[in-house]
């Protein structure tokens, strides 16, 4: 287990204290990888939110440039960096925020060629993308590397949160078998909105990380925010599911088997 130093110490003092966290479960979040995927409102908030618990590497994954239209929710982000690639000002913040923790920025959207490689060093993966296209990449990378992924998406004033652990959870094909046709641009959002749901998606990571209450495995959380209210529901585990489905685990012990 990696120790802990005295700065350290004394910046999570406060965490620490929680009954069931203790230094052990500093421990774990220090030794920890999370990537981050569409680094937003929602994906920038909850990078914020695991820096300052002490996630000891960032991996943040996201194209493209700022907008001014951005800024009413994206909370690492500053006025003069509008028009810059949005990833890079994230790593500069969070850095500034903790320096005892490492970011890395990757200036690309999730593809099948770099969603491998990313999911395979990663402990967690947290799926914020703007996209299904990106986020049923990362769910099959998931499920594939046997990597937990929090799943979190918005919409308007909507909200779903689940946490899918591949081979004990339903994954996001079994919740999702017809993608929605999601226009990035089509839909408004509030910053305290995104905001919300990327602190319990933060929160999720760091159970999961940590080891310490209970995440939402096998339950979808779903938010009617400007109602507040909330509900869980189980949703279904397809045995036949085309990405984490029972007939995918035993082709890939006859396509093992053959060679």
């Amino acid at each position: 287990m990696i120790n802990l130093t005295p700065t350290e110490l004394e910046r999570y003092r406060r965490q620490i204290m929680l009954p069931g966290f203790g230094e052990a479960a500093q421990q774990r979040l220090k030794a920890s990888t999370v990537l981050v995927t569409g680094v937003g409102g929602l994906g920038g908030t909850a990078a914020l939110y695991l820096a300052v618990a002490g996630v000891g590497r960032l991996i943040l994954v996201r194209g493209g440039e700022l907008r001014l239209d951005d800024m009413n929710r994206q909370v690492l982000m500053t006025d003069d960096w509008v028009n810059k690639p949005r990833v890079f000002k994230a790593k500069e913040t969070l850095e500034a925020i903790n320096p005892d923790i490492q970011v890395e920025a990757i200036c690309e959207y999730i593809n099948s060629e770099n969603v491998d490689q990313l999911v395979r060093v990663a402990d967690v993966a947290l799926d914020c993308a703007h996209n299904f296209d990106e986020r049923n990449l990362l769910n099959a990378a998931c499920v594939r590397w046997k990597i937990p992924m929090v799943e979190a998406a918005m919409n308007d004033m909507e909200a779903y949160l689940t946490t899918i652990v591949p081979g004990q959870t339903p994954c996001l094909s079994c919740i999702f078998p017809e993608k929605p046709n999601w226009d990035r641009r089509g839909f408004g959002v509030l910053g305290a909105v995104s905001g919300t749901l990327a602190c319990l998606t933060a929160l999720e990571a760091i159970k999961l990380i940590a080891g310490v209450g209970e995440p939402l495995l096998s339950q979808l959380l779903t938010m009617d925010l400007g109602r507040l209210e909330f509900a869980k529901r189980r949703p279904y585990h397809d045995p036949d599911c085309p990405v984490c489905g029972k007939q995918v685990e035993v082709a890939k012990s006859l396509l093992a088997t053959a060679g």
